[in-house]
């Protein structure tokens, strides 16, 4: 029989509904399903992690739009064994290219355990300013919950820069920092992970983020404690991202050389070659029709 969730999102897309959707009400339907599975905690917890998904998309596709004088979205699903996709891309003068990847777990491959999922989000936000004095903006967050009862809090939050622009590096690095001080929590872990990638990712292949972020794909951030771990994520995602759309917006006027130009696109490749061939996530789970789509540079110069 057909994963209801994939005769779900079918339906709403014959039904020419599909794309009138926020993020949060995309997977609703299914919702209905898979929350039926979860205790009540869980299931609250997932609940929340819709609402937080539809608070960021609104607020960060609103700043886009103020920023580019309109916001006209591109939208797009994709459906694999693993996972449901639910893309959406606005484009214009400022913010070249703003995109958004929201992704509902069905299955786990038996190389990252083979758990079966019972209820899971992945979002995420990749931006691509016009200027190269910016970088772009890759900012992922996870929740899933398994059959097991275990479940698993991550994300990503980090900018790869074309030219370093050194002040809006350290503005980054420094909110980090701040969102970490007075916990209890030990940013260097996830700093580490930030600068040099998981085990599993292809060191020659892989993207060159600055060194500011902090990536949660590692240990707990609260052993033990998923709410706290991913509302932790959470608080960091929208920190980080609210200033990095700050620093956008403070280069608009600003000129900038052909030298930056090519910083730009060495960067912009360099994303792409990760996304094929390193981030293992993306390499071996994402179809390319939907990275392609949702986080590639609007142009990328070979």
């Amino acid at each position: 029989m057909r994963d209801p969730i994939t005769r779900v999102i079918k339906a709403l897309a014959c039904a020419g509904t599909l794309f009138a959707l926020t993020a949060a009400n995309v997977f609703a339907a299914a919702d209905d399903v898979r929350l039926e599975q979860l205790p009540p905690e869980q299931r609250e917890l997932a609940e929340w992690m819709n609402e937080f998904i539809d608070q960021m998309d609104q607020k960060y596709f609103g700043r886009v739009g103020e920023m580019n004088g309109k916001l006209v979205f591109e939208d797009r699903a994709f459906s694999t064994e693993w996972s449901e996709h639910e893309v959406r891309v606005t484009r214009g003068e400022v913010m070249q290219k703003a995109g958004r990847l929201y992704a509902m777990g069905k299955k786990q491959r038996a190389e990252r355990g083979g758990r079966e999922i019972l209820w899971s989000r992945f979002y995420a936000l990749d931006m691509h300013p016009r200027t190269p004095l910016a970088g772009m903006l890759h900012a992922a967050i996870v929740l899933q919950f398994f059959g097991d009862g275990s479940a698993l809090a991550g994300g990503w939050l980090g900018v790869m820069p074309g030219t370093k622009v050194d002040e809006d590096l350290a503005l980054l690095k420094q909110v980090t920092d701040d969102y970490f001080a007075g916990t209890e929590v030990d940013l260097s872990i996830y700093r580490k992970l930030v600068c040099k990638g998981t085990d599993d990712t292809v060191t020659e292949f892989r993207r060159q983020p600055a060194c500011v972020g902090a990536s949660f794909y590692g240990p707990p951030v609260y052993r033990g404690d998923t709410e706290k771990s991913i509302k932790f994520i959470a608080g960091m995602y929208d920190v980080f991202v609210d200033t990095y759309v700050d620093i956008v917006e403070k280069h608009v006027d600003d000129s900038y050389t052909e030298a930056d130009l090519r910083a730009q696109d060495r960067m912009r490749k360099r994303w792409l070659t990760d996304q094929l061939f390193s981030d293992p996530y993306s390499s071996a789970q994402i179809p390319f029709e939907v990275h392609w789509f949702w986080n590639a540079a609007p142009v990328v110069r070979f």
